[in-house]
């Protein structure tokens, strides 16, 4: 066999490219002064989502076990690992609790980078503030940085199809927001993003599609990593000149653009148009939940499961990729969308619970997922990213035809949940772990951040243990 490589030698080591110079700069000078309003406000939001959703997803018996066989018996120094009732060291802290937040498909995101830059910095950087002493100041600026950076990277590239965003760019935003904590300088930053940019996981797109809970380990990576590449780089170790360009212009992602990297850069924030999620599945279900929503409130509040002959739902690629009708565990119920729909017939909603090994094996549910049939529209799928287009029909066995479409997700951007919405899901997540009242009182600390001196107070709140498990 003959090999056609091109040879590419590198004679000197390049110029760090302008736009990467520029980026630089504006992290290592970002201050909180810089944030409008809007992007502190949602910052908080997001902040509250991620805690609330790694607190719901802590209580899975697989968080559990990891929590128990990493942790051992030495949990009881370091940073919060939230719902856990336990502390590590903040590296393992961020792992667990970057982990939890992924277990339920609950945490937010953002449909322009087209993945979920919260949940890959927030653990981080909750788990760093505690051992710097940053101030509540400090760690909005340091999130909404680092899920600026995460995110505009999605944008300026084109993963792979076979790639699974979780534990790819991420990596970098909390790289980077955890050198913004460390006050690096541009050079630093420079050093940071390019250091961080080759250790991103080579992820597959499949591990969601067959239920692999692997899938859920890979926010928790980025937010260890992103720690750990602070430490690499205050050693002296070194990446390329322009690593974000090899790798997502040739390696794990193609079509670079980094002009999107610096692209209104201060002025258009990525935190400030993101979505937060109500239904526990893939987001990708989210548009004809919302149109069976719709068929349902029309019909009284109830679709009889034994009434309905079948139910077509004609949606765009990505969410008519998931079609399959038997899915084997929790993980791959919220990857199906005949089991989505059938389990909110059920139950009245896509809640946490409405995705549990009893609903997965409760023929109602199972008999009624085999009758969802899905297929790719081409228009629909044509009208992506502007739009996420689901057309919904139910037809009963008398004949009559229930139909309904969905043009975008509740909770985008274009159709945002209210402020009391979002602050009802938090209540929704995190009272079953804690209580109203431990509940009320981490809330209400994450809204005093702006204010707060450091992390300590709500630190000791997120570490107190659980009263499902106490």
């Amino acid at each position: 066999m003959t090999l056609h490589v091109k040879a590419e030698p590198v004679m000197r080591r390049p110029d760090t490219p302008a736009w990467l110079t520029d980026l630089a700069r504006f992290c290592a000078g970002l201050r909180f002064e810089d944030l409008p309003e809007p992007v502190v406000a949602r910052t908080l939001q997001v902040i509250g989502d991620c805690i609330a959703a790694i607190a719901a997803g802590a209580q899975e018996p697989e968080t559990i076990a990891l929590v128990a066989r990493m942790l051992g018996t030495d949990g009881d120094t370091g940073a919060a690992v939230i719902g856990a009732g336990r502390r590590g060291v903040p590296s393992l802290a961020a792992f667990l609790n970057g982990t939890a937040g992924t277990m339920l498909e609950l945490d937010e995101g953002n449909q322009f980078c087209r993945g979920h830059p919260g949940i890959h910095v927030v653990p981080a950087v909750l788990a760093a503030a505690l051992r710097s002493g940053a101030s509540g100041r400090e760690v909005i600026t340091a999130v909404a940085l680092g899920y600026e950076i995460g995110a505009r990277i999605g944008i300026a590239s084109k993963l792979r199809v076979t790639m699974h965003p979780h534990g790819t760019w991420g990596t970098v935003g909390a790289a980077v927001a955890i050198a913004w904590l460390a006050r690096r300088d541009a050079a630093g930053m420079i050093e940071t993003i390019n250091v961080a940019s080759s250790l991103g996981l080579s992820t597959s797109r499949r591990t969601m599609l067959e239920g692999g809970t692997v899938r859920n380990s890979f926010a928790g990576f980025s937010n260890q990593i992103g720690l750990m590449v602070s430490d690499l780089v205050a050693a002296g170790f070194t990446g390329e000149a322009d690593g974000l360009g090899t790798v997502y212009g040739s390696v794990i992602a193609d079509d670079w653009r980094p002009d999107e990297m610096v692209a209104e850069l201060g002025s258009r924030w990525e935190i400030a148009r993101n979505y937060f999620k109500r239904h526990a599945c893939c987001r990708y279900n989210h548009g004809a939940l919302d149109a069976l929503h719709e068929i349902v409130a029309k019909e009284g509040g109830r679709l009889e499961p034994d009434a309905i002959a079948r139910i077509d739902v004609a949606t765009y690629v990505w969410a008519a990729q998931l079609a399959g009708q038997e899915p084997h565990n929790m993980l791959a119920a919220k990857f199906s969308l005949p089991f989505s729909i059938a389990t909110t017939i059920v139950h009245g909603a896509a809640t946490v619970d409405a995705f549990r090994e009893a609903a997965r094996t409760d023929d109602t549910i199972r008999e009624l997922a085999r009758r969802v049939f899905v297929r790719e529209d081409a228009a629909a799928t044509a009208k992506l990213p502007a739009q996420r287009p689901a057309q919904v029909s139910v037809t009963l066995k008398g004949g009559r035809v229930l139909a309904a479409q969905a043009l975008t997700n509740r909770g985008d951007t274009e159709d945002p949940y209210t402020p009391a919405e979002v602050r009802q899901k938090f209540f929704d997540l995190a009272v079953p772990v804690w209580g109203q009242s431990r509940a009320e009182a981490i809330i209400a600390a994450v809204d005093a951040l702006p204010g707060a001196a450091d992390i300590a107070a709500l630190d000791a709140l997120l570490a107190a243990a659980p009263v499902t498990r106490t």
